[in-house]
């Protein structure tokens, strides 16, 4: 098995796009869901949340929702809106994101490379969203999700990217939160082969978003490899659907903090506190972390600048070092009391994609006491987690742009 490689994609017929491509299933609750599918029957949503359909307050993992998924994608194949690549192609797929443009592959990608380490996982799963998505891919037999993964930049497949999207895009559709989203067909079988062979070149991919897509992934292939007395490899379940990027052209934005009390602390003698472990000076505009152990924080109306002491960022561990370990283990868990921010409802995160004013936003309402500003994590720091076989804090990074659902499915 390679690590990757072509597929029949199912994808919009050409003129059609426009009215199925949707925002990832997992960026919206059911309300908005059902928002932006007002007036829109082919939108990808019918599809990724088909509870959308079903009347309100209906369970998203009951039977009659994943069958309902089904039903939905059976009916735009059979009306033609979407339709299968005769031909195993890759596709090349860029995102504009205002000044930022990502130009990345659109492939299937091995589970068993999955399960042998060599697509590298950063995140736990929570138990109830990988059943979900068992579930989903089971009853779809197809994957419509892509996993988003990161490949180290190497010069073999950037070129063949650059040069397949020179040309005119086979697909060109910009989405309501005005991301680009372009797809350039790739078929020919001399650069099909070119790229299979520089991915197979590459020791490891990373696992950028989609831990739960992967891992579900690499569920209903054993299932069915288990299943089948004439397993074979080559069925299109030993793969799954992804989007492989190169990671120097990764957007990772902050992923900010805000804090609901001072743990029985006055303003005072929490300030004094944090200056045990941070340099703490007042500003006097919102602070935006410029480098790694910076941080902003926004406290009964104003803002500070924190900077960690030198001597408590450990070298040797690629985990402890992360901004987001170093702001919890000096002070969100020894001055405010959160040991697990997995399941503490005193903290919350927030997209840098929302804005420093955000943070300034909940504080002001009276219902969050402390905001903390981070700098972002580095695709660096994220593939040196995961060459170490360690796992990400929780909440350490937020990628933008998303992905879109619905451009191409990988069909099982």
């Amino acid at each position: 098995m390679t690590l990757v490689r072509a597929f029949n994609g199912l994808r919009p017929v050409a003129g059609r796009e426009g009215d199925v491509v949707a925002p990832p299933y997992d960026v919206m609750n059911e309300a908005e869901a059902r928002a932006l599918v007002e007036g829109r029957p082919w939108s990808f949503l019918h599809i990724s949340r088909p509870e959308v359909d079903l009347p309100e307050g209906t369970d998203p993992y009951a039977p009659e929702v994943y069958a309902r998924g089904r039903e939905n994608l059976d009916r735009m194949i059979a009306e033609g809106v979407l339709v299968r690549e005769e031909t195993p192609s890759y596709y090349v797929y860029r995102l504009t994101m205002g000044e930022h443009v990502q130009t990345g592959l659109m492939a299937a990608a091995s589970t068993e490379a999955y399960d042998q380490d060599r697509i590298k996982k950063h995140e736990f799963t929570r138990p109830v969203k990988e059943d979900d998505r068992v579930r989903n891919i089971d009853t779809l037999n197809a994957q419509t999700g892509p996993v988003f993964l990161v490949y180290p930049s190497t010069e073999v497949i950037d070129g063949i990217l650059q040069r397949v999207s020179a040309g005119q895009a086979d697909m060109d559709v910009t989405a309501r939160d005005g991301v680009r989203h372009e797809l350039w067909v790739l078929s020919d079988t001399r650069l099909v082969q070119s790229l299979t062979d520089g991915f197979e070149a590459l020791d490891a991919l990373y696992v950028a978003d989609g831990h739960h897509r992967s891992a579900a992934a690499s569920r209903v292939a054993g299932e069915r490899k288990n299943a089948n007395p004439a397993h074979t490899g080559e069925e299109n379940y030993n793969y799954f659907l992804s989007v492989i990027f190169p990671h120097n052209q990764m957007q990772i934005l902050d992923y900010n903090r805000v804090v609901k009390d001072l743990n029985g602390l006055d303003k005072e003698s929490f300030l004094e506190q944090v200056a045990g472990a941070f340099a703490v000076e007042e500003s006097d505009q919102p602070v935006k972390p410029a480098t790694t152990g910076e941080y902003g924080m926004y406290l009964d109306g104003s803002w500070y600048r924190l900077n960690v002491n030198p001597e408590r960022i450990p070298q040797d561990d690629p985990v402890a070092r992360l901004d987001v370990s170093l702001l919890q283990d000096n002070l969100i868990e020894p001055l405010l009391g959160i040991s697990d921010p997995r399941r503490d409802n005193r903290i919350d995160f927030v997209g840098g994609i929302r804005g420093l004013s955000e943070l300034e936003k909940r504080v002001d309402s009276g219902a969050w006491a402390v905001a903390f500003s981070l700098y972002p994590t580095t695709m660096e720091a994220l593939m040196a987690v995961a060459d170490a076989g360690e796992v990400m804090p929780p909440k350490s990074t937020w990628f933008e742009p998303k992905l879109a659902d619905g451009l191409v499915s990988h069909m099982l």
